[in-house]
């Protein structure tokens, strides 16, 4: 089973680049994020003919995740804790994570708050948010060691200065600060494992590069897309990869897809 996470940056503009993403990797389950749309606006159609069934969570033209499967979509949630924290005004819980068992294993779309900068309020947000994951995630292995369980998406955390194409650039910004890399070793620590980097050693490999300034011809990226697996599905993993190819061209989203291949 293939399964893949994908920040595509509007999922109504490129429906037909994830379309034929799904078709050119077989991929079987995809998580995305930033799908820029609401439920109703998703563009379910195209996904439907191609045998894939869907869950989306979006409410405005921000955020926005949901999950693509062909081996089932059940016990869909759209949080993961009863007390997910909750951001604006009036204060919200922002479309920002989905999960569903697909093919035996809990798969979820999480797309982390960005922080924007250090001492924002938004900021403060991200580690309340990354903690309540932590301690959600670790309930979910105390509950059932065996648990076959992906947490997948756009952390929004850069968790070692390779993962950065240059640290002075990013020095006392968020994405890099000590307290967003503490709170994403953190779920490692519980039993997860980052199951991709082992078959994409850095530096210089990263899954996002900015629009401006030539941001990817010059190699200047970020590696912050991650998918983390629990102990039990770790040990299926028979290779990975991030498609690099899928960044380039016209109407390319900012990140590129990160790829597992599971027995």
């Amino acid at each position: 089973m293939r399964i893949a996470t994908w920040n595509v940056n509007s999922i109504r503009s490129r429906i037909d680049r994830v379309t034929a993403f799904l078709e050119r990797h077989d991929i079987d389950v995809l998580a995305i994020q930033e799908t820029k749309c609401r439920e109703d606006q998703f563009p379910g159609l195209e996904l439907s003919a191609m045998g894939y069934e869907f869950a989306h969570q979006g409410l405005s033209q921000w955020n926005g995740v949901a999950l693509i499967s062909r081996v089932g979509l059940e016990d869909v949630a759209t949080q993961f804790a009863d007390d997910q924290p909750m951001f604006g005004e009036p204060e919200i819980v922002e479309a920002r994570s989905i999960g569903a068992t697909c093919g035996g294993v809990r798969v979820w779309s999480f797309y982390v708050p960005n922080g924007r900068e250090i001492g924002h309020p938004h900021y403060d947000y991200k580690l309340l948010w990354l903690e309540r994951l932590r301690q959600a995630s670790a309930e979910w292995l105390a509950e059932n060691p065996d648990a076959q369980i992906a947490l997948t998406g756009d952390w929004n955390v850069a968790p070692q200065d390779d993962d950065v194409w240059d640290m002075s650039v990013f020095e006392g910004h968020t994405h890099v600060s000590k307290p967003e890399r503490d709170a994403f070793h953190a779920i490692v620590d519980t039993g997860y494992a980052d199951v991709v980097r082992p078959f994409t050693p850095g530096p210089g490999v990263y899954t996002y590069w900015d629009y401006q300034q030539l941001a990817f011809p010059k190699k200047r990226g970020l590696r912050i897309d991650f998918i983390l697996a629990s102990p039990a599905l770790s040990t299926r993993v028979e290779t990975a990869w991030i498609d690099r190819e899928e960044r380039k061209g016209k109407g390319a989203s900012d990140h590129a897809p990160v790829i597992i291949e599971i027995a």
